[in-house]
């Protein structure tokens, strides 16, 4: 290997036994060329979930993934990016070097960031515009922008440090954070995994036990705690460089399928119970405030337990062969998963868009659902826009295709 040997006089050495044991590792080879497709359909899903969980008081968030436990969308989005990149860059850095691999890392940070700004700023004036054209001033207080009135230079710079809790882009910017001091700790996964791995949740303990968090402009702290939302995109690096392969023997217990049945059964019932009521007084009151509200800040152990517990069975039950991957009525969700990041910033401003048609026009079901329907449709024709586009550009394409 002609790369930089960067760690110690036996990287070449490490750099083969990390290729030998990514290739039996089941859930992921970064070695491989053959893509896991469950990864893309898992992030279109979690990029449908989200454009619908962020119009309020649509009928059509019933089917997204938080209705049916403790963890949601965001669980999803964050760990299956946190696979995918460290997939990608592991590779890299196995056959170019850690500098190679750290660098094409940060242009990747670079393009979250200008993604992220071209958002941000294109949200703050779409929301202004409408507080003023629709006198609807109570709209900026609902998506947390209500200090542009006192502060709007100020409100744009922190913005642009990551620094404000601007409704539905708190993602974006704990992506670009955790993706921006990736190459350490990929670094670490590639050479200590567990050790890295433990580091992380022993972070995640400490920032739940001492209050870590970040600040944000005005006020308060960040929507999603870094310090604890890490821990799901270093698992997710984790098991793609060979933790599956490590816990692969509890996989196989026979009890292990009807244990994390049981506990998806109960976090359904909890779940559904916080919403409804009539269901609620059937359970002790000292039960649900166990469970509901879910903590989502400082990411409550609880949900953690139900997304692994998830994460658990689609493994046992959707192996990375399956011929339904195949299916056409999922090649939409893996389009939309296989151009995340733009089909994540176009369902943001799509969902924008839709609480505006909802809050302008009659409030029934019926234009609910074609709220929702038009707004994946548009996600999925970008979709198929931007492979069509990113198609022409490879060597060799032919004109027309």
């Amino acid at each position: 290997m002609t790369s930089l040997n960067l760690w110690n006089p036996s990287y070449n050495g490490f750099t083969s036994a990390f290729r030998a044991r990514a290739a039996t590792d089941i859930a992921a080879d970064p070695v491989a060329e053959n893509r896991d497709v469950r990864i893309d359909l898992l992030c279109g899903l979690a990029n449908w979930s989200i454009f619908l969980d962020h119009i309020p008081h649509n009928v059509a968030n019933l089917i997204t993934l938080r209705n049916f436990g403790f963890s949601g969308a965001a669980d999803l989005f964050l760990f299956v990016s946190g696979y995918a990149v460290a997939v990608v860059y592991a590779k890299m850095i196995a056959e170019r070097g850690f500098v190679v691999g750290a660098t094409r890392i940060f242009k990747r940070v670079w393009q979250l960031y200008a993604a992220y700004v071209v958002l941000f700023v294109v949200y703050i004036v779409a929301i202004g515009h409408v507080a003023v054209s629709y006198a609807y001033p109570d709209i900026l207080i609902e998506f947390n922008v209500s200090s542009l009135i006192d502060h709007p230079v100020r409100t744009l710079a922190h913005g642009l440090l990551l620094q404000t809790r601007v409704l539905n882009l708190d993602m974006l910017p704990l992506y670009i954070v955790l993706t921006a001091l990736f190459p350490p700790v990929l670094w670490g996964l590639m050479k200590k995994p567990g050790l890295t791995l433990a580091g992380s949740f022993a972070l995640y303990l400490a920032a739940r036990q001492f209050g870590w968090n970040l600040p944000s402009f005005p006020d308060g702290s960040w929507y999603y705690n870094p310090f604890c939302w890490q821990l799901y995109f270093v698992f997710g690096a984790w098991l793609a460089l060979g933790g599956t392969r490590q816990i692969r023997p509890v996989f196989d217990w026979p009890v292990l399928p009807y244990v994390g049945a049981a506990c998806l059964i109960f976090a359904f019932a909890m779940t559904t119970a916080g919403r409804l009521p009539q269901l609620g007084d059937m359970f002790p009151d000292w039960l649900l405030d166990a469970f509901i509200p879910v903590d989502k800040i400082n990411l409550g152990p609880y949900r953690l337990l139900h997304f692994i517990i998830v994460a658990f069975m689609v493994t046992r039950f959707v192996p990375k062969d399956w011929s339904g991957l195949r299916w056409p009525i999922f090649q939409p969700i893996i389009k939309c998963g296989q151009q995340s990041l733009a089909i994540f910033c176009v369902g943001v401003f799509l969902s924008f868009a839709g609480h505006l048609v909802l809050i302008t026009s009659p409030d029934s079901v019926l234009m609910q659902l074609l709220v929702s329907v038009a707004g994946i449709s548009i996600m999925i024709v970008v979709a198929y826009a931007i492979a069509w586009s990113k198609e022409q550009d490879r060597p060799g394409a032919r004109p027309g295709n």
